[in-house]
């Protein structure tokens, strides 16, 4: 069987004026059965659109935050960098796959992004603008492989039929998050303090993300790895 083409998003480092990428995007989609390619960060339309052909799927990986004028807001002395190019080569390329309704994956950022582009707003830092007693910490320190805190997973979710199971313990990576959810999302996950963890788009064929980071974990955690699996099958041909 022909190994599917997943399209992943790059990141991209100021300091340096560079592309990156960490490598468990691109193994996890390899030891998923799927066929890894970091695009280039771009924002001719022409180019975006010719990406969203040739690609069975995409990753929309974590990294900078959104720029909160996206979703109405001004930018807030908590928010942290914004890459202006990610956000607008992102925006393109997530409206024209959803056009050809081909698999899109988000992590952390890609959660975000997914929901603002459907309508949705965000927490431009959850430590100051989000009040729970129950507050979880989301922004853990090195290493990245060992879980933190739980999510409670609804059983009617796309996530529990994948899963079969009602909590899962995740790393977290993240001082931004969803405030509003899009209409157009269904929530899967959440937190102890109810920030959700994961969401995903009914309407399309595979338009599924997460907030936790199984780039990070999937190796020594089979819940994180069959998100990969998951990913990659739905992008089979």
């Amino acid at each position: 069987m022909t190994q599917p083409l997943i399209g992943v998003l790059p990141l991209y480092d100021e300091a340096k004026e560079s592309y990156w990428m960490l490598p468990g995007y691109m193994k996890g989609i390899e030891d998923a059965g799927g066929a890894p390619v970091m695009l280039p960060l771009t924002t001719d339309e022409n180019i975006i659109l010719s990406l969203a052909n040739q690609f069975d799927g995409f990753l929309f990986t974590g990294g900078h935050d959104i720029n909160p004028e996206m979703y109405g807001e001004k930018v807030g002395k908590e928010s942290g960098i914004i890459c202006t190019n990610r956000d607008i080569m992102e925006e393109i390329l997530f409206k024209r796959v959803l056009e050809l309704d081909k698999p899109a994956l988000g992590i952390c950022r890609g959660l975000q992004l997914f929901n603002v582009m459907l309508g949705g707003t965000l927490y431009q830092d959850i430590p100051t603008q989000m009040k729970n007693e129950k507050q979880v910490k989301h922004k853990q320190r090195p290493p990245y492989d060992r879980a933190v805190h739980r999510v409670d997973i609804k059983k009617d979710s796309r996530l529990f039929d994948m899963l079969h199971r009602e909590s899962i313990f995740v790393n977290s990576l993240h001082h931004q998050g969803i405030k509003q959810l899009s209409p157009k999302l269904v929530p899967m996950a959440q937190a102890e303090d109810e920030l959700i963890e994961a969401a995903y788009m009914p309407e399309q064929k595979y338009v599924l993300a997460v907030q936790w980071h199984p780039e990070f974990n999937y190796q020594k955690d089979d819940n994180q790895f069959t998100l990969f699996v998951d990913f990659i099958r739905s992008c089979q041909k």
